[in-house]
Order: structure tokens, then C-alpha cells, then sequence
């Protein structure tokens, strides 16, 4: 028995004619009627009375049909889904985030992923350390990972999504919020609260960079894993911190911002495995970088 056979023996079923089966599925009467035999001698009952003018089906028949139009629908879902995947619509994708952009980009991201892909089950995993997204991602706990370069493992493939400026943020009554405009030597004698070292923040080693670029090294008073934190310390007064321009977007009172002179910004990539084929994460992706340019 071959899926056809069951096409055959629904359309004579609907019509309770041959002769319209026949046209209905663009063949011969005679080789659909004896189809329909086979089928019948195959499962040994009687599927349809036939007369020379209409077609009757039995109890066996009423029964085998209910059950042959959910083996067909079941057939035609499964295909469709098979598509689905095939094209990246369907599916799940396993999203992370630097603590910066999970405060900026992440929300709109993620509403931009649920409009245009909505039968993929996203799930998002923010405030991740860029180290501790390259090790999710090798071992395959996320799919895309959204963080600061560089990522020099050749496992690892990255698109730029954009370029964040660098600013300071300060306790709103501290001397430097009088000022504009900020030097990076502006923080010499400033105790400064950074994200985790010991090789586990991109951030880390940029503020340390920026310093001693300045002829001073930094004066770290307080190391944290998150950002929310980070601002959190900054605007209790425990110090002063150099942070990616859309951190200002957590609006945490007590906190204050201000340019940082000088063209020193860092950028955030999307990253995904290099042997990575996933249609999923191939259309996630490239949604990712469309819809940055267009808000861009």
C-alpha cells in the first residue's frame, strides 16, 4: 500500500463517482477503479458498494476514510513543517547578549525575530560575558551570541552589527558632571569599577588599554560580572566606570553620562559556529544585520 492509494480511495469517497474521482485526480477511470481493488484486496473488506450510477460507502469504508484523511493531513503537515525548517521559519534559536546590548539592541532585536519569524521559539540569555558566549557557543548551548571582539578561535565566524562609542559614566554629583566633554587622563586620580579581569571581559581590557594609553595606570576599586551592576556601583558612588554608549539606556538614577574625547568606541558583533547550517540561524542573522542598517 503506497500513500496514492489512499489519495485514490478519498476522492472516489468525497465524489461517490468514479468517473469524477477520475478527473479530480487528472487519470483514467478504469486504472483508478482498479486501484481501488487492490486496495481493497489488500485489507481483505469491502471499502464501497458500487452501482452503475452512484458509489456507497460500506461501514469499513466510513471508517477507513476518517482514518485515510488524517494519515494524509498528517503527511501534508509534516511536509509543510519540513519546508518550514528547511527555510529557517521554524525552529529554535538560542540567543546571547553582552550585558551593553542586552539593554539597547536585544529588546527591539527580539521583537523584530517575533514579528518576522514567529514560529521560531527564541529563547535569550543577556548579560554574558564575551568569554563565557564563545564557550556556550563552541558547545552548542547558543546558536547566536552577540558580543565585544575580538574572537580569534577559527571555529568561530562574526559579522560586524555596529560600532558603540565609549563614555563615562559618573555619579550625578560628582566634580567631573560639570563638565561636557570628558579626556580619558580625566580619570587619573578616579577610582574606577570595571567588569570582571582575569581574561573574562572584553571591557576589562579596553578601560586598562585607554589608561595606561594615557600614561596612568587604572585605579580599580570594584570588578563586577554584570552591567546593570556596573551602573548600579556607579550611581551609589563607589567610583567611575567607561562604558559602551547604550548603557545610558538603563536609566538608573543617580548615574550621569558623558562623552568620552576622542574617537575610542568598541564594536559588537554577532557571532555563530563557522560549521554552523543552520537555515534558522542563517535567517536570524541576516534579519540581525537588515534591520540594524535600517535603524542605523
Amino acid at each position: 500500500m503506497e500513500l496514492r492509494h489512499l489519495r485514490y480511495f478519498v476522492a472516489v469517497a468525497e465524489e461517490r463517482h468514479f468517473g469524477r474521482a477520475a478527473e479530480r485526480l487528472h487519470m483514467a477511470q478504469p486504472p483508478l477503479s482498479q486501484q481501488i481493488q487492490q486496495l481493497e484486496a489488500e485489507l481483505g473488506v469491502t471499502l464501497l458498494h458500487r452501482t452503475t450510477r452512484k458509489v456507497e460507502l460500506t461501514g469499513a469504508g466510513m471508517v477507513y476514510l476518517d482514518r485515510a484523511r488524517a494519515v494524509l493531513a498528517a503527511v501534508d503537515d509534516a511536509a509543510a513543517e519540513a519546508q518550514r525548517v528547511a527555510d529557517g521559519l521554524q525552529g529554535r534559536l538560542v540567543v546571547g547578549c553582552v550585558g551593553s546590548a542586552t539593554y539597547s539592541l536585544l529588546p527591539a532585536f527580539a521583537r523584530a525575530l517575533r514579528e518576522e519569524l514567529p514560529a521560531v521559539d527564541f529563547v535569550f540569555r543577556g548579560e554574558m560575558l564575551a568569554p563565557d558566549q564563545l564557550e556556550s557557543l563552541l558547545a552548542r548551548r547558543v546558536d547566536l551570541a552577540l558580543l565585544r571582539p575580538p574572537v580569534e578561535d577559527p571555529a568561530v565566524r562574526v559579522a560586524v552589527v555596529r560600532r558603540d562609542r565609549l563614555i563615562v559614566a559618573l555619579p550625578e554629583d560628582h566634580r567631573l558632571a560639570r563638565r561636557k566633554r570628558l579626556k580619558i587622563g580625566d580619570l587619573r586620580e578616579e577610582d574606577l569599577i570595571v567588569h570582571a579581569s582575569r581574561g573574562r571581559s572584553v571591557m576589562h581590557g579596553i578601560v586598562a588599554d585607554l589608561c595606561r594609553s594615557a600614561g596612568f595606570e587604572p585605579r580599580i576599586r570594584h570588578e563586577v560580572a554584570e552591567t546593570s551592576t556596573l551602573v548600579t556601583f556607579v550611581a551609589a558612588g563607589l567610583g567611575v566606570a567607561v562604558v559602551p554608549q547604550p548603557v545610558a539606556e538603563l536609566g538608573v538614577a543617580g548615574a550621569t553620562y558623558r562623552p568620552l574625547a576622542g574617537n575610542h568606541g568598541v564594536d559588537l558583533v554577532a557571532a555563530v559556529r563557522a560549521d554552523d547550517d543552520s537555515p534558522v540561524v542563517a535567517r536570524a542573522l541576516g534579519l540581525l544585520v537588515r534591520w540594524q542598517e535600517r535603524t542605523s
